[in-house]
């Protein structure tokens, strides 16, 4: 979208980034002045019922949840075929870069994985486990906060229990090198899955390399499975 869009009471400034289930906009909420981000699901998915399914489950995962250290949604709606959902906007970069060179001081490490378990506790003590727990869905504030991003793939008890958005047995959910061992085999992911990725994140960053990483997506699950890190 180009600057000036509007979608309902937001104007889009610029684009701030985009990846496989949408598009994320810096934006003002002309009612109370602000900047927001807004993610923003393309026409093309919201037509895709799984697509569509994913992006109101992280918006209901995200809405149960009020946490400093868990990314804030503030709205969510429809405009034109287009769904978004409007979330805090943070200036900063995600923990990826920040690896890129190399091992993390200790302590910072141990700060920022006190801060992950605080706010995973958070998470599951509503009965949401984020799934997708990785480098890339830790974001490092400008000011020196961390949240974590994207519940995309998360499991929400309530929901499962309604059956909206179950996960069929079997299905792999994840990013190699990250799922839990229960993931690479398809089984429910829980609390303890969470607390695995958490581990191999915590790994990366007093290490300064992955904990499983082979050749292929395929010899990195099967370490996981196998290998000690």
């Amino acid at each position: 979208m180009t600057p000036g869009t509007r979608l309902g009471p937001y104007e889009i400034l610029a684009p701030l980034g985009a990846g496989g289930m949408g598009e994320v906009y810096r934006a003002r909420d002309s009612r109370l002045g602000r900047e927001v981000a807004i993610k923003v699901l393309p026409e093309h998915l919201a037509r895709d019922p799984a697509a569509l399914a994913r992006f109101e489950r992280e918006a209901c995962a995200v809405a149960a949840l009020s946490h400093p250290n868990i990314l804030a949604l503030y709205d969510v709606g429809a405009e034109q075929g287009v769904s978004y959902a409007v979330l805090e906007l943070l200036e900063g970069e995600t923990l990826r870069p920040r690896l890129a060179g190399g091992a993390m001081a200790w302590r910072k490490a141990v700060d920022i994985g006190l801060v992950l378990a605080e706010a995973l506790a958070a998470a599951h003590a509503k009965g949401i486990f984020h799934r997708d727990l990785k480098p890339e869905n830790i974001f490092l504030t400008s000011d020196g906060r961390v949240k974590i991003l994207d519940f995309g793939l998360a499991h929400v008890e309530h929901l499962a229990h309604d059956g909206a958005t179950a996960t069929q047995p079997g299905t792999v959910m994840g990013t190699a090198g990250y799922m839990s061992p229960e993931q690479v085999r398809g089984e429910p992911a829980r609390a303890a899955s969470d607390l695995f990725s958490l581990g191999c994140v915590l790994y990366e960053m007093v290490a300064g390399r992955r904990a499983f990483r082979r050749t292929s997506a395929a010899d990195t699950l099967s370490a996981i499975l196998r290998d000690e890190p």
